[in-house]
């Protein structure tokens, strides 16, 4: 009798780990308890033992599993990307960046989100770095409409108005990262060009989002700096995807982002300095108030 049980028992046991659904939320939840950033304490607990427990009955269901401990581990910002969402994405559309000189003494710089490759980055970055003249007397970098992607060519497109020193960091429970614009610049393959000091005005909007916000926060808290528009989209944190079965992909909140002034941001809405529904007017007249002379 015991003998049978046993044998039982060992075939649920076996049955269980050879169900492909419940390996993937197995796979999943071993991710997030690793990595995900809220993936403490008995919330998190709590979430991840009805996940463990959950016998899903299809990819369908194991997803959804997925996507309710994720929450919990990650947050808002962590989401779930099926095999066809994850090659929608690496063919997704975005938009080179733009410049316009205003009297050839303003630099208007529209920067939308990225998605694209490596050899793409150089291209966004260089949209912009090949045209700023050295004699600017203002900035204007217009962030909104801006959802994320790839941090690293919007800031190198910019990076000639940033300092040297230390302007983001990205705090996990692993260890903190601390970006300058040379490790930026290492990052996409460009080589690191001279300053240009003027004042800048940055723009914001409710569409304003996760990389985006990161480009926003790299200038807090500089001098003769100001952003004007309407608070942004909340998604101040560092994601990373982590592959599934199947070729699906878990991007998992890791980290918060910290500014140079040490203002911490995750999940809040950054307010401009400026509330206004005219944003590029007023940054303008603002600029005009402040220009290098």
């Amino acid at each position: 009798m015991r003998k049978t049980l046993i044998l039982l028992l060992t075939a649920l046991f076996m049955a269980s780990c050879s169900n492909p659904n419940t390996r993937y939320v197995k796979k999943a939840v071993r991710i997030m308890d690793r990595n995900g950033i809220y993936a403490q304490g008995p919330e998190w607990e709590k979430a991840k033992a009805e996940a463990l427990a959950a016998k899903p009955s299809s990819l369908e269901e194991a997803q959804e599993i997925v996507m309710q401990a994720g929450k919990v581990a990650g947050g808002k910002h962590t989401y779930l990307m099926t095999a066809d969402e994850v090659t929608e994405n690496n063919t997704a559309d975005w938009e080179m960046p733009t410049v316009e000189l205003l009297d050839s003494s303003i630099a208007s710089i529209k920067l939308p989100q990225f998605m694209g490759n490596a050899e793409d980055g150089i291209k966004y970055a260089n949209t912009v770095l090949n045209v700023l003249p050295d004699a600017l007397q203002g900035a204007i970098i217009d962030l909104r409409g801006n959802r994320g992607g790839n941090m690293y060519p919007m800031i190198a497109a910019v990076h000639r108005f940033l300092p040297d020193d230390v302007i983001l960091k990205f705090s996990s429970r692993k260890r903190p990262l601390n970006i300058n614009t040379f490790f930026v610049m290492q990052s996409v393959g460009l080589e690191k060009q001279t300053a240009i000091a003027c004042p800048i005005a940055l723009l914001t909007d409710d569409w304003t989002g996760s990389s985006g916000e990161a480009v926003l926060i790299c200038f807090r808290g500089l001098e003769n700096t100001r952003t004007f528009g309407a608070p942004t989209a909340g998604y101040c944190s560092c994601n990373q995807p982590f592959a599934l079965p199947g070729g699906s992909q878990l991007v998992l909140t890791i980290g918060e982002d910290i500014a140079r002034t040490g203002e911490v941001f995750c999940d809040d809405p950054i307010a401009p300095d400026v509330l206004t529904e005219t944003p590029f007017e007023d940054a303008l007249e603002w600029l005009n108030q402040n220009l290098c002379r």
